[in-house]
């Protein structure tokens, strides 16, 4: 066939007509749109026939309501756009026009894309939202709770930015008795996100012996580009996916990321991480000088009422105890009356006996009435006296706290040398004292 159109286009010539190939006419196709077109053009259209191929490169059009411009975006330009092109969105593309010559095919190759109306960045955040969202990822239901009293916490932040001081300061000024591990992450740029989610998965992994109880994931303040590492899905995945309660605490007071979304608890500023991940130890020392009054006050309350009790329990057995024998006496004057009508003489002395006799039983029962409820009454007031903390100093024991960390001292791993311990004696009398050597009696 193709040497069939060889000997027709040379007759053609012999007889002055000029004829030209597929791929000539092509090429004239693409050196005209080179030399007439401007090399860079940025072009508002709304997408159609959008198809992300396997291979990371996209073909698609862009319509307006007149015509249809078949456009492809290779991979590596792709991978920068932010935000996820759909049909019926409104862009701008930026690129230029080319002669596919194979196929005879002009279309515009699309080197950078930005939404119509909003910012890229803005865009590419909501659609995040949106998708997470409908995952489940921000439910509250998902969300762990923080522990009461941290021992260990984690912090994921620049080893020289402000953010870790602002946390370190807040924690040790509520918290002093805590330990803090500091990972150090980039927190914007590329690779910024994927590097923090992999520290995030690689604490989880070997935290049966990191024994951390919380992690703070965050930095300071910025553009939402200097935040954008926080708002991908991929640090979001991670954050979900922790087996370590973490909060977020990145940016300032105005700024929303992805990662606050979905941690289990957001702290407005690294300086506030402190308030979210540690309790106040003023306050938990007020609180439990006031448990101890309370205490005190009701040991003091159950032990009154207890006396109380016991005046109206002995009230009432000798109010028993005097209509029992009231009765009987009133019954003995009955039967005095019958036996004096019988044998006054012969029975007077026997009743006489037995009305001795029964008052001496009565008064022994009394007697042992009173004392058992006397004894319970002191059983019971040992027993309160016994759930005074204190009651055994009277007894010649002593507290002792770590002056440093404000615990009690109950071995010798809870102070370390120099440390100042405080020993409380009977009275409220004190004694503070140093430490100069430590002795484990167990090895």
């Amino acid at each position: 066939m193709m040497k069939a159109f060889g000997l027709i286009m040379d007759e053609q010539m012999k007889n002055g007509t000029k004829i030209y190939t597929v791929s000539q006419v092509n090429t004239l196709i693409k050196a005209a749109l080179e030399n007439n077109l401007p090399g860079w053009l940025t072009i508002a259209g709304e997408v159609t026939d959008w198809k992300l191929h396997h291979s990371g490169h996209c073909y698609f059009s862009l319509k307006d309501e007149n015509a249809v411009l078949p456009c492809v975006m290779w991979k590596s330009s792709f991978s920068k756009v932010k935000f996820r092109p759909e049909n019926g969105m409104a862009v701008f593309g930026t690129g230029f026009i080319d002669v596919y010559e194979p196929q005879g095919k002009f279309q515009f190759y699309v080197e950078r894309m930005e939404p119509a109306g909003v910012g890229a960045l803005q865009l590419a955040f909501e659609q995040m939202v949106k998708k997470l969202a409908a995952e489940g990822l921000f439910d509250e239901a998902h969300k762990k709770a923080l522990p009461q009293y941290p021992q260990r916490i984690g912090i994921l932040t620049s080893e020289s930015g402000a953010a870790i001081e602002d946390i370190k300061d807040s924690i040790w000024n509520r918290w002093p008795c805590v330990k803090l591990f500091l990972y150090p992450v980039p927190v914007q740029g590329d690779g910024a996100a994927e590097k923090i989610a992999k520290s995030l998965r690689d604490i989880n992994r070997r935290n049966k012996n990191l024994k951390l109880d919380v992690l703070i994931v965050g930095r300071g303040g910025g553009s939402m580009e200097d935040l954008w590492a926080f708002n991908e899905e991929v640090l979001a995945r991670a954050i979900y996916d922790s087996k370590i309660p973490i909060i977020s605490a990145v940016g300032h007071e105005v700024d929303t990321t992805i990662a606050d979304f979905v941690a289990d608890a957001r702290a407005s500023t690294p300086t506030k991480a402190g308030v979210v991940a540690v309790p106040d130890m003023q306050k938990i020392l007020s609180d439990l000088e006031n448990y101890q009054s309370s205490l005190n006050n009701n040991i003091i309350f159950c032990l009154r009422s207890g006396e109380q009790q016991l005046d109206e329990v002995t009230g009432n057995i000798i109010d028993v105890v005097k209509q029992f024998l009231a009765e009987r006496r009133e019954r003995i004057y009955k039967s005095y009356e019958q036996i004096v009508r019988i044998e006054p003489h012969r029975l007077m002395g026997k009743m006489r006996d037995d009305l001795n006799n029964l008052q001496n039983r009565a008064s022994v029962v009394l007697q042992a009435v009173i004392n058992k409820c006397r004894m319970q009454f002191e059983a019971q007031k040992n027993r309160l006296a016994g759930l005074n903390p204190k009651s055994v100093l009277q007894r010649g024991y002593s507290i002792t706290t770590n002056k440093r960390t404000g615990l009690l001292v109950k071995n010798s791993a809870d102070v370390q040398i120099a440390d100042s311990i405080i020993t409380e004696l009977a009275g409220g009398n004190l004694i503070e004292s140093e430490v100069k050597k430590k002795q484990n009696r167990r090895g």
